[in-house]
């Protein structure tokens, strides 16, 4: 930019930057838009270059491109990289020139050898010392071209002095025996010097004629008057300073030409956050890792009795998991089963309509073998006060400041150190004063003050947060439900329960808990155990893909060392392997 050309010239050393010249298309038909590139900076490889641009593609360091084509011909360059319904053109341009080679960096410094030594000079010292260098060469060109001219003049005056003694000349040359006694007697008689008697003796006779005596006068006048001016050049910095004027304008109007490139004034890095426009948008993840978002204002609000629209479709074994409204500049702060925290932006959500089932989100992170998302929080803005609490298999919680996580890295973070053979079951976002709730695979509840919790470092292990009986897991961790809230448990044989929250008293961390349910043959361990109103919908899949959808309060209201009731029909070696709340979509 200019910015950098200022620092290089002010300076002598500076680094510019080069970008490609592009320009987005759109097609109004798709509703796609396409950036083209006609021109690539200096000493790039444009086939390099569409080999890198699919490299970030794959590796979804840029995401939102279709296609990419190669159309450039004898007319010039053209590549077009026609971007998905919807993308942000200018987003994904400020990403390509951020990571290939659309945008170089090119290093300037101002190196000459001044008085035999190397130095560094800034543009106006640079131009100093040409300037001076011209007028030095100025000056010896003229007085190379002085000498010259006096040395013609001198033998064409000796020409001038010879046609005007004509005759007498004649008669010494006719009168010597030898060339030299000729030059010699010349010399004496007529007062020539060497080199005019020289040249008299060797001039052809055809310039004895008038019209060559004529032209041998008018040269002599001619070489005289510019001999006075080299003079006068050297007597004169003022002619001498015209002259490298004038030379130089001559070489602008022989070889100058129009800018091929173009100086921007310097914007600093940008951030194309800015270029996003702010939208709420509806994210929906399914149970089977699908998510989408959708714009808000596509859910018209519908009187009470309404019939709703289609939120989504999706597969029957299938179901929305988490539903929540966000802004497009929001992040989501996707763990994983391996105590990772990947930061997904929610503009970097596909958007699609609202039946559509969306892309797998773990297509869109960088996870590693065997990791898969555990919990997803959306985040708005991170603000002091604020925690995140992270619960494992094995009964470790941890509480950590929510400021420690603001700071996104590609490749995701360690968002706590797990002991071999423990996973990230489940992240809450939390305000500091909250009860939480942690239930286990047997049956086991235990409900704490969030104060119990001191905050950790982000690298840190945690701490237990309920103790386990030999062959038991954690299995959920929840807000407790505020009033008469109620937590609903469901097994792997098809039970299920409601129980009032009041029915749990609060107890210290790292306890064995009270009974949450009693564990038989029956109704087998616990598959999960999440609150819920009374109008909301739950599901329930087996691993059969059997599902069954029911309100909460088609589920029994019962003290916690209830069994529970029959909630979904499984055959003998069927089992439940997932129970959840339904966020509603319409």
């Amino acid at each position: 930019g200019r910015a950098g050309i200022l620092d290089a010239y002010k300076t002598g050393k500076g680094s510019i930057k080069v970008r490609a010249r592009a320009h987005v298309e759109r097609n109004e038909a798709t509703e796609k838009a396409a950036i083209v590139i006609t021109e690539l900076p200096y000493q790039v490889n444009k086939a390099r270059l569409l080999e890198r641009i699919g490299e970030l593609v794959k590796n979804k360091v840029v995401e939102g491109i279709e296609e990419l084509r190669d159309e450039s011909d004898k007319d010039g360059m053209r590549v077009v990289i026609t971007l998905r319904r919807n993308e942000i053109a200018d987003v994904v341009l400020g990403k390509l020139f951020k990571h290939t080679q659309m945008e170089v960096n090119f290093g300037v410094i101002l190196l000459a050898i001044d008085n035999g030594m190397p130095k560094v000079f800034s543009l106006p010292e640079l131009l100093d010392r040409f300037i001076l260098f011209r007028r030095d060469v100025v000056t010896r060109r003229t007085r190379f071209e002085l000498r010259k001219a006096e040395e013609h003049c001198h033998l064409l005056e000796g020409l001038k002095i010879a046609l005007e003694n004509l005759d007498l000349v004649l008669g010494i040359i006719r009168g010597s025996d030898t060339p030299k006694a000729a030059q010699q007697a010349l010399m004496e008689i007529v007062g020539l010097s060497e080199r005019q008697a020289q040249a008299i003796l060797e001039m052809r006779l055809q310039r004895l004629t008038r019209l060559e005596k004529d032209k041998i006068l008018a040269e002599y006048e001619e070489t005289r008057k510019r001999i006075e001016d080299y003079r006068a050049i050297l007597s004169s910095q003022d002619r001498v300073r015209d002259i490298v004027r004038e030379e130089l304008l001559e070489v602008r109007k022989q070889y100058g030409d129009e800018r091929r490139t173009e100086i921007q004034d310097e914007t600093g890095e940008i951030d194309y956050e800015d270029l996003i426009v702010e939208e709420s948008m509806v994210v929906t993840i399914t149970h089977r890792g699908y998510v989408k978002r959708t714009p808000l204002s596509t859910y018209r609000t519908q009187k009470r009795g309404g019939k709703g629209k289609v939120g989504i479709s999706m597969a029957e074994s299938d179901f929305v998991e988490d539903l929540f409204v966000s802004s497009t500049r929001s992040y989501l702060l996707v763990f994983t089963n391996m105590g990772r925290v990947h930061w997904l932006k929610v503009h970097e959500v596909p958007e699609a309509s609202r039946v559509a089932m969306g892309r797998p989100i773990v297509n869109l992170l960088p996870l590693q073998e065997g990791e898969r998302v555990a919990t997803v929080l959306p985040v708005k803005e991170f603000k002091e006060g604020m925690y995140i609490v992270l619960a494992t298999r094995a009964g470790v919680v941890k509480k950590t400041d929510m400021m420690a996580f603001s700071h996104p890295r590609a490749g995701g973070i360690h968002a706590i150190t797990l002991d071999e053979g423990d996973e990230l079951i489940s992240a809450i976002l939390t305000d500091g004063t909250q009860k939480l709730l942690l239930a286990t695979r047997k049956g086991m509840a235990l409900l704490v003050e969030e104060a119990q919790l001191r905050p950790m470092q982000r690298a840190a292990r945690g701490v237990r947060g309920i103790k386990l009986r030999p062959g038991d897991s954690l299995i959920s961790l929840n807000l407790a439900p505020t009033g008469h809230g109620a937590l609903v448990t469901i097994t792997e044989n098809g039970y299920g329960k409601r129980t009032l929250v009041s029915h749990y008293r609060l107890q210290n961390r790292g306890g064995i808990g009270l009974t949450n349910i009693k564990i038989s043959q029956r109704n087998g361990t616990v598959v999960n155990v999440f609150p819920a109103a009374e109008e909301d919908n739950l599901v329930i899949i087996t691993d059969q893909g059997k599902l069954i959808r029911t309100r909460a309060s088609e589920i029994k209201l019962v003290g916690r060392g209830a069994m529970g009731v029959k909630v979904i029909e499984v055959a003998e070696q069927e089992r439940v392997v997932a129970a959840q709340r339904v966020a509603e979509t319409e």
